[in-house]
C-alpha cells in the first residue's frame, strides 16, 4: 500500500513518526495530512535516504537546481554543486540536465545525494527524440512514459509533470496575449509537440497511466505550471488560471488512486499579489503543498535575482507556500556556478526561515532566541555557530583589529551592548 492508502486506514507508520519527530509534530499529524492531501513526504522506495515532509504546519523547505545543458557538460562539477547544496542546507535537489550522459549523470547523483532528489523527465525524453529522429515533434507517447518510469526506477523521489497543460489552455494562452507566452522549458516544450501533432497533452490524456507508475514506487509528482507568468506584466492572469484549476481537477484523482501531489506556482509576481496567489492555489487545490518557483517580485534584478525571489519567497511561506525552489544570481543570464548555487541556497534558507518564525514554527524562533543570547554575550564562536554562512562571518571576524577582538568595528569601544552592561551592572 502506498502512504496514502496506509494514512486513510489509520495506520501510522515508522516512517510517519520519523517525520514527525523531525518536525516537532505528531505521527497523527502527519498521517492525517497525508491522508487528505495537505502533506507529502517525498522518498522513493529505492532511494534510502531521510525522508522529506512537504506541507501544512511543517517547517518551510527549500529545493536546488543543478544539471547540464549542451554547452556545459561537467558531471564532477554538478557532483560537487550537490556537495554545497547539501552543506547549506537545502532540503531537496532536482536535476535538469539538458546535455550530455544525462542517465549517467541522474543515476551519479541519486547515488550521491542524501536528500531528497528530483527530475523533470519530460527533458530526457525530448533529448530521446532529437537524437533519434531529429526533432522534438518525433517523441511519442510511449517514449515519455518508459523515460517517466527509468526515472523512478533509478530512485528520483519527485518528478516534475506538466499535465495541466491542455488544448483549451493553449486556446486560453492565444487569447490572453502575453508579453512572454510560455517561460517554462518543460511547458514549452509540450506545447510545441501538442500543436505540431494537434494532440492532446500526453501526461493529460493518459494521467492514470501516470498513476500507476507513479504508485508502483511510492512518488510525488509535482504537478508543474507551465503556463506560469514570465514577468509581472503577466502574473495571475486567465491562462495562468486556466492551468491551475485543471491542476486542482488532477489533485483530486491522484488522491483518490493513493499517489501524493504538490503543486507548482509562478514565477514572476507583483509582491501585492503573492499572498493572493497562495491564497488561490490552497482553494482550488483544496491545500495541496505549493512549491514556488520564487516567486520573483521585480524582473529588473538581474545578477541579484537571488534576493529578489528571497522577498518573494519569504512572503508566500508566510502566506502558507511550503515548499520554496531556489533562484540564484545567473538566473536569466547563465547556468549557476558553485559560488551561485551557494548564495542561492542561503537567500532561499533566509526566506523560509523568516517565514517559519511568523507562521509561529517554534524550532525557527528558538535559534533567533539563542543568537540574541550570544550577542548579549559577545559570544562570537556562538554566533558563527548559529549562522547560515559559518566560514564567511569567520573570515568577516579575522579582519576586526585585536584591539576590538570582544566587540565589532561598527561600534568599536562604544559598544550598544557593552555600555549598557556597564551601566546596568549586568
Amino acid at each position: 500500500m502506498t502512504r496514502i492508502e496506509l494514512a486513510k486506514k489509520g495506520i501510522v507508520t515508522d516512517e510517519f513518526k520519523e517525520v514527525a519527530k523531525l518536525e516537532g509534530v505528531t505521527p497523527e499529524y502527519i498521517a492525517k495530512g497525508i491522508a487528505e492531501g495537505t502533506i507529502v513526504i517525498t522518498r522513493n522506495i529505492n532511494h534510502p535516504i531521510r525522508p522529506l515532509a512537504i506541507g501544512k504546519g511543517l517547517r518551510t523547505k527549500i529545493n536546488a537546481n543543478i544539471g547540464t545543458s549542451k554547452d556545459r557538460v561537467d558531471i564532477q562539477d554538478e557532483i560537487e554543486k550537490l556537495h554545497v547544496i547539501v552543506k547549506y542546507g537545502a532540503d531537496a535537489v532536482m536535476d535538469l540536465s539538458t546535455g550530455g550522459p544525462i542517465k549517467e549523470l541522474r543515476r551519479a547523483l541519486i547515488k550521491e545525494s542524501p536528500i531528497a532528489t528530483g527530475t523533470v523527465p519530460v527533458y530526457e525524453a525530448v533529448v530521446r527524440a532529437v537524437e533519434v529522429y531529429g526533432s522534438i515533434k518525433a517523441m511519442t507517447e510511449d517514449m515519455l512514459f518508459e523515460v517517466i518510469e527509468e526515472h523512478l526506477k533509478d530512485g528520483v523521489d519527485f518528478i516534475t509533470v506538466h499535465a495541466g497543460l491542455t488544448m483549451k489552455a493553449i486556446d486560453r494562452l492565444r487569447n490572453d496575449r502575453r508579453i512572454l507566452d510560455v517561460v517554462s522549458r518543460g511547458g514549452s516544450l509540450l506545447l510545441e509537440w501538442m500543436i505540431y501533432n494537434g494532440r492532446e497533452n500526453p501526461l493529460y490524456e493518459h494521467f492514470d497511466r501516470l498513476l500507476e507508475i507513479a504508485k508502483r514506487y511510492d512518488v510525488t509528482l509535482s504537478l508543474g505550471d507551465a503556463l506560469r507568468p514570465g514577468c509581472l506584466e503577466d502574473a495571475t492572469d486567465r491562462s495562468q488560471i486556466e492551468e491551475l484549476l485543471t491542476i486542482g481537477e488532477l489533485r483530486d484523482r491522484a488522491l483518490m488512486e493513493g499517489v501524493q501531489v504538490m503543486i507548482e506556482g509562478p514565477g514572476h509576481v507583483p509582491l501585492n499579489q503573492v499572498e493572493l496567489n497562495i491564497k488561490l492555489q490552497k482553494e482550488l487545490c483544496k491545500g495541496a503543498p505549493f512549491y514556488v518557483l520564487g516567486p520573483l517580485v521585480t524582473d529588473i534584478a538581474m545578477g541579484y535575482d537571488h534576493i529578489a525571489a528571497a522577498i518573494g519567497g519569504a512572503v508566500a511561506a508566510m502566506a502558507g507556500a511550503d515548499f520554496l525552489c531556489y533562484v540564484t544570481p545567473s538566473e536569466h543570464i547563465r547556468l549557476p556556478g558553485i559560488e551561485d548555487v551557494k548564495e542561492g541556497v542561503i537567500a532561499s534558507r533566509i526566506a523560509a526561515h523568516a517565514a517559519d518564525i511568523s507562521k509561529g514554527i517554534p524550532s525557527a524562533i528558538e535559534k533567533d532566541r539563542l543568537m540574541a543570547r550570544y550577542r548579549k554575550e559577545l559570544n562570537w564562536e556562538g554566533q558563527i555557530s548559529l549562522s547560515l554562512d559559518p566560514e564567511k562571518v569567520r573570515r568577516l571576524r579575522k579582519e576586526v583589529p585585536p584591539s576590538e577582538e570582544e566587540v565589532c568595528s561598527m561600534c568599536g569601544e562604544f559598544c550598544a551592548i557593552r555600555t549598557v552592561k556597564r551601566a546596568l551592572g549586568g
